[in-house]
């Protein structure tokens, strides 16, 4: 008995060290590892497993915008850094800096990319002559570094994994539009796939994105009430398209600079879903995106037939498209009960001597660990309704523990106290970043978004109008 507990056992307790809770379940779970360079990670199969269905999903998503993924240089010239002064100026703390290769220093310093505007923006220069070029969408999956002095496995790390999309346009419309569509787009995904309920918006000047001229954002709330910016959509404007000199040939014949967005999302997507789903058992994973979104367990196995009944299910499962694994390991069925919860797999079916004979098989569920009988014969039929209402109760959980803990503050001290408690806080706010820096100094918060829509009478600081609600957190 205490092999089949042991596995539990070692991972912290989520009310007690929700930092310890975080790190216990991404080890144990096999999601990454620790690389040898500090600050850097390993993303073990499990773990690359869910960015794969990410990707899958993201993929699809993105061509209904007509967008289409390329590939860019992971080394930049640094000159093209100081082409954008408000950029260069943002970023210039965590660029890492290539000076010498193949044994000889490099004629001019190289920037590992910590994002790739300079590069892209160098490239459209080339690829838009006219107003036919236009608009231009391309997307990269790939590597950054940020050199991170604080790092923690998927929330924040040197290295890390992302999409970025680029696109240009003729016209200011436009590119607004495309940056609210991408916006909305990625809404949709944390929603639909991750079972994360988001709030999107505006950033504040002081929050935005080096270079861009409006950033917004959707946050989401953590089981530990801390906010993570889990995706940005920014709006450039002429700024990328000035300093690079994209510019087309208008259909009336003259020349005009375009309108720019870029946005993305990245491996902080996977310690979203650990932080908003994980409970003492370690991880939950939404159907969508789950590695494995079941698995079959069975029950007296050197029992003449269940490991062929196992089998012969396994199989009929993965024909309807659905990824399934059978534990067939000498492990007792406590332990692989266990494990699975653990390891955060929507659907466990448990078979044995009886549930053969009856055409039945039992169907745990992850997320609310109840258990239930369904009908062997109409197996494929029973799993995906079963996953289909995993995945909406998962969404709705997690919405209701949200929504619960959005309040409201007149001053400071209610902001602290707010933030202390583990919620989202909505405050006026007159606007003024001396505002904005005072409310950081004192609770440790930031603004998160604007609460569009909503109107305060005061500043909580200043006691000024309000020109703003401001939805405020500390966050990852």
């Amino acid at each position: 008995m205490a092999k089949e507990t042991q596995f539990v056992e070692q991972i912290a307790d989520i009310n007690q060290d929700f930092p310890k809770w975080y790190t216990d379940v991404v080890l144990k779970t096999k999601l990454v590892d620790y690389g040898p360079v500090k600050g850097t990670m390993v993303i073990r199969p499990y773990g690359y497993a869910i960015w794969e269905n990410i990707q899958n999903e993201m993929n699809k998503r993105f061509k209904t915008r007509g967008v289409e993924n390329a590939y860019f240089p992971l080394l930049i010239p640094m000159s093209y850094f100081t082409k954008e002064a408000e950029h260069v100026e943002g970023f210039a703390p965590e660029i890492a800096v290539v000076t010498v290769a193949g044994g000889e220093e490099l004629a001019e310093p190289l920037a590992i990319r910590p994002t790739s505007e300079t590069i892209i923006g160098t490239m459209c220069s080339k690829w838009v002559q006219s107003y036919r070029d236009l608009p231009l969408k391309v997307n990269q999956w790939c590597n950054v570094m940020r050199w991170e002095k604080t790092t923690r496995p998927f929330l924040r790390t040197s290295e890390f994994l992302w999409q970025e999309g680029h696109t240009v346009h003729a016209t200011e419309q436009e590119a607004e539009e495309e940056t609210q569509a991408m916006l909305e787009i990625y809404k949709e995904f944390a929603e639909n796939c991750l079972a994360i309920p988001v709030l999107t918006g505006r950033k504040t000047e002081k929050e935005k994105f080096a270079g861009a001229v409006a950033t917004y954002t959707m946050e989401a709330m953590m089981r530990d009430g801390k906010s993570l910016q889990a995706g940005t959509s920014h709006y450039l404007g002429q700024n990328f398209a000035t300093a690079f000199d994209i510019k087309y040939l208008g259909n009336e014949g003259s020349l005009q600079t375009a309108y720019t967005t870029s946005w993305g999302v990245s491996t902080r997507l996977i310690g979203a879903i650990i932080m908003t789903h994980g409970d003492e058992r370690g991880l939950a994973i939404p159907p969508v995106v789950a590695p494995v979104q079941c698995v079959i367990v069975p029950i007296a196995a050197r029992k003449g037939g269940v490991v062929e009944a196992c089998e012969t299910l396994k199989e009929k499962l993965e024909n309807a498209g659905i990824r399934v694994t059978f534990d067939n390991t000498d492990n007792s069925p406590g332990w692989k009960f266990n494990e699975w919860e653990m390891k955060g797999v929507p659907v466990r079916i448990e078979l044995g001597p009886r549930d053969i004979e009856t055409g039945k098989m039992i169907c745990a569920r992850r997320d609310t660990l109840e258990k239930s009988e369904a009908s062997l014969e109409n197996a494929v039929e029973e799993v995906k309704a079963l996953l289909a209402d995993v995945q909406k109760n998962m969404l709705e959980r997690a919405r209701n523990r949200r929504d619960e803990r959005i309040i409201y503050a007149d001053d400071i001290d209610g902001i602290l106290a707010g933030v202390e408690q583990g919620n989202f806080v909505k405050a006026g706010w007159c606007g003024c970043r001396e505002c904005e820096d005072k409310i950081k100094e004192e609770t440790g918060a930031t603004a998160r978004v604007f609460a569009e829509n909503e109107t305060a009478k005061e500043c909580a600081v200043c006691k000024k109008p309000a020109k703003h609600v401001i939805i405020y957190a500390r966050a990852y």
